[in-house]
């Protein structure tokens, strides 16, 4: 059976943090509350020194990808509507 792997990234803003222990209480709980509501992985994987911006990457393994798609696509809208960040851009790519 093919496995399909979806990899969201999200390229995020936190205009409010002044330190990065300030973007990475955002950021913790951005993440934990992804990961308690979807079957991903989530990680930092860009931006990590500044204080005001990150990419998240989050990843998601299945064999529907139509299913897939709806789950990455909610989480994109969760990071939209955060009240703390703003989404700055996404992609999705398909392994």
């Amino acid at each position: 059976m093919p496995a399909t792997v979806g990899l969201l990234h999200l390229k995020l803003h936190i205009p409010q943090a002044t330190s990065l222990k300030d973007k990475r209480r955002v950021f913790k709980s951005f993440k934990d509350r992804i990961r308690n509501g979807h079957n991903v992985s989530i990680a930092e994987i860009e931006g990590k020194d500044s204080h005001r911006w990150g990419v998240l990457a989050v990843a998601m393994a299945g064999d529907d990808r139509r299913y897939m798609e709806g789950g990455l696509q909610r989480i994109r809208n969760a990071a939209a509507n955060h009240r703390d960040m703003m989404l700055v851009d996404s992609q999705i790519e398909w392994l």
